[in-house]
Order: structure tokens, then C-alpha cells, then sequence
């Protein structure tokens, strides 16, 4: 009875928690999609890397082309609205009691998020672009938000249920 227990209680907090993270790009992606110029600005402010420090020595990374600065913000609203599906999926699967494709998929969908606002954001407009220079173009806090809350809805995926489901990638 308490195995059962605790792998219901996992099943759940697995579900909602993975449900939460698609809620949250799902709604990312939307915002992104019908208010397309708020964040459009802020990318073409980190590839332009007009409001850091002008350092010569880090100014030729800026990318100043307007259309290379929309194809990288279509592709990051792309790539925003593929992690929400595969985490609405992942979070159906839970819901139905499909832990094995429910963890498959929920980590393909929390690793695209954390790689989006890891390596994506954090990294590349964070160092590459020196976004942590701007005091007006810096998302840094909601991107490490977004990266951690991943990275923990990932491991109470993975949390052992006892139930033989196997973990996603074994091939079992």
C-alpha cells in the first residue's frame, strides 16, 4: 500500500509539475506570438549589444542585420512552441499513467526549455552577447528562473517509483 502510495504521489507531482512548465511556455510562446514586437526589441537590443559597455574587444560579436535578429527570434518562439507540445504531451502521458513515455517525453520537452534559456539565454545572451552588461536588456533572473524550475520538474521526473517503469533513454 505505501509503494503504491508514494508512486501515485510521484505520478502526481510529476504530472502537475510538468503540466506547469508546458502552462508556462505555452503562454511564453502565446505572449511571444501575439505581442511580437515587446520581445522582438529585446532581442535586437542583445545581438545589437547596444546597451553594454561598448568594449571593442567584445563589440564584434554584435549582430546588428535586422533579419538575422528576426530569424534568431522566430526561431526561439519556434523552438518555444515545439517544447510546450512535447510538454503538454509528456504531461497527457502522466495523466494517463504512461510513466515510462510520460518520462521520455517530459525530458525531451524540459531539456529543450533548459537548453533554450541555458545554453540560449544564459549562455549565448548572457556571456557571447554580454547581456549581463545592460541594465535595461538583461534576462538573466528570468532565464536562471526558468532554467532551474526546469532542471527540478526534470529530477522529480526521474524520481525512482518502484514500479519498474523504466527510466527514459534505457531503452526498455
Amino acid at each position: 500500500m505505501a509503494t503504491t502510495t508514494s508512486r501515485s504521489v510521484l505520478s502526481l507531482a510529476a504530472t502537475l509539475l510538468t503540466g506547469t512548465v508546458a502552462l508556462y511556455m505555452a503562454l511564453v510562446a502565446f505572449g511571444n506570438i501575439t505581442d511580437f514586437g515587446t520581445n522582438q526589441q529585446f532581442v535586437q537590443h542583445v545581438l545589437a549589444m547596444d546597451t553594454t559597455f561598448k568594449d571593442d574587444d567584445l563589440m564584434w560579436r554584435a549582430v546588428t542585420s535586422k533579419g538575422l535578429q528576426d530569424a534568431a527570434y522566430v526561431a526561439i518562439i519556434v523552438w518555444e512552441t515545439v517544447a510546450a507540445l512535447v510538454l503538454v504531451y509528456g504531461t497527457w502521458l502522466w495523466a494517463r499513467g504512461d510513466r515510462a513515455g510520460a518520462r521520455r517525453f517530459s525530458t525531451y520537452g524540459l531539456l529543450m526549455v533548459m537548453l533554450l534559456f541555458g545554453a540560449g539565454f544564459i549562455a549565448i545572451g548572457g556571456e557571447w552577447f554580454a547581456m549581463w552588461q545592460s541594465g535595461d536588456w538583461n534576462g538573466l533572473d528570468a532565464a536562471t528562473r526558468a532554467f532551474l524550475f526546469s532542471g527540478v520538474v526534470l529530477i522529480v521526473n526521474h524520481l525512482p517509483t518502484g514500479d519498474g517503469a523504466p527510466a527514459a533513454g534505457s531503452g526498455r
